[in-house]
């Protein structure tokens, strides 16, 4: 979605029309990203004077191409994100856990990567996200305070319903939406990243799905290249920490 040559309020308000989400009532106005993330709501991305990048990874663990993830990131002494899907996390348990045992961790993603749109119902939510929350536990593992709802859909009861079970709603960059699941080719993914690296970005990459190998080749070209220009690779905890330090608003949950 290309959207980065709008102004942010207007691009905000397309968005949440192009992005239905669960819980608005039937021709109520959604909310835009503004009204969100001026309350702390949601988080896409923490602008900041430090060269901090935070890589984010969605739909696993998988078995084949987390651990060949985890191992580019080792290499590049970087540290990220992933948030997991229950249903894998409860197949694949020993892949999790290898994640966090590396310094890696783990966010919510719902119990079987469930789409929020509007009109789904709160109960509904409210059991994705807690059944994701007892099979990481499950696992013997314990999750970190964020929660990202598939496809990018929110609302107030998404938003309700992630701080009830101790989340705040994390979601991404919109310039580093590396559309990686379409497996677009190794080139548009690794441009996509590297042409619009910011301070305080948040990536969205998958590390299960059709484009994982693309995703692998990717970072083989990403990491480096970030690395030479300065940038240290974060967890979501730590660039929310920085953002809490310069006082600016994050929800409770985090």
């Amino acid at each position: 979605m290309r959207l980065k040559w709008m102004r942010p309020v207007a691009c905000a308000a397309l968005f949440c029309c192009l992005i239905p989400a669960a819980g608005q009532a039937a021709g109520a106005k959604p909310k835009s990203r503004e009204y969100y993330e001026t309350r702390g709501d949601i988080v896409w991305e923490v602008p900041m004077e430090e060269k901090w990048i935070a890589l984010t990874f969605d739909d696993g663990p998988d078995p084949v191409y987390t651990p060949q993830i985890a191992e580019l990131l080792k290499q590049y002494e970087a540290k990220a994100t992933f948030f997991v899907t229950g249903e894998r996390t409860a197949r694949f348990p020993d892949t999790a856990r290898q994640l966090v045992a590396d310094g890696h961790e783990l966010g919510n993603h719902t119990m079987m990567h469930s789409y929020f749109r509007r009109g789904t119902s709160e109960k509904t939510i409210d059991t994705e996200i807690r059944k994701a929350k007892e099979a990481i536990r499950a696992a013997g593992l314990t999750d970190a305070p964020w929660f990202r709802p598939p496809g990018g859909h929110y609302s107030e009861a998404i938003v309700a319903a992630a701080k009830q079970h101790g989340y705040t709603v994390v979601l991404w960059s919109w310039h580093q939406d590396t559309e990686d699941w379409r497996a677009p080719g190794v080139a548009k993914i690794t441009n996509k990243v590297l042409n619009n690296a910011r301070n305080g970005d948040i990536v969205l990459f998958h590390d299960h799905g059709e484009g994982a190998s693309q995703t692998v080749q990717a970072l083989t070209k990403i990491l480096p290249e970030l690395k030479t220009r300065g940038f240290q690779f974060v967890t979501v905890t730590e660039l929310l920490g920085e953002r809490k330090r310069h006082g600016h608003p994050v929800d409770d949950a985090g």
